[in-house]
């Protein structure tokens, strides 16, 4: 299948033009808003999805060795290059590969999440309540729980059971204290977002917020 029938790149696609829109009518100040990306502005974490689909493999290669595998050095770096002298640049930018399918090594799925969990990292302290569709959100949540790669999800639900209360996703330790909640609110806790766990129900919210971040 072309990347321009997959389905996944083509929920990708949508789920930046939506960010995209939401984030058009920002004033400047809310554009310096901390989001939840410990460090990082509304505008970083923008220029940063921005860096993320304007870099192949081998350009993506180059940088990491360039930064000596210091990702941190690497992700700051390129979100540099991307962010723009004001917000309407770097959202001019943003607009600029919202079709984008270039991308560095990983699964569809986990560029699919970069926009799905950076989309709520600005969303959720700007008050903003745009959400990807729940059949989007599962197979982000999916991908998270299978391996600790993108983020440490696996590690995550270690002992607990997650069950979505909107959709199937379903996760865990069958005989693990139970986390219920939206397909997003559990993805998002999932990698790491505390202020997620807000949204979340069961005996093993408590377990899961203080995994969040470590």
């Amino acid at each position: 299948m072309s990347r321009d029938h997959d389905p996944l790149w083509t929920a990708v696609h949508a789920e930046r033009a939506a960010l995209a829109d939401d984030l058009a009518t920002l004033t400047d100040d809310r554009w310096a808003q901390p989001s939840l990306c410990a460090g990082w502005s509304v505008q970083d974490v923008v220029a940063h999805l921005t860096a993320g689909a304007s870099h192949g493999r081998a350009a993506w290669f180059r940088s990491v060795v360039g930064a000596r595998f210091d990702f941190a050095a690497h992700n700051d770096r390129r979100l540099a290059e991307q962010r723009g002298a004001g917000p309407a640049e770097t959202l001019a930018r943003f607009r600029s590969v919202v079709a984008s399918t270039t991308a560095p090594p990983g699964p569809v799925a986990a560029w699919l999440g970069e926009v799905v969990v950076h989309g709520q990292d600005v969303r959720r302290p700007l008050g903003l309540t745009g959400a990807p569709p729940v059949d989007v959100v599962t197979h982000v949540a999916e991908l998270f729980v299978g391996r600790d790669v993108t983020v440490d999800g696996r590690a995550a639900i270690r002992g607990l059971r997650v069950e979505a209360t909107d959709g199937p996703f379903r996760a865990g330790d069958a005989d693990g204290d139970v986390v219920r909640g939206s397909t997003l609110a559990l993805t998002m806790a999932v990698a790491g977002r505390a202020a997620f766990c807000d949204d979340l129900s069961g005996p093993g919210v408590a377990t899961l917020r203080a995994r969040c971040g470590s």
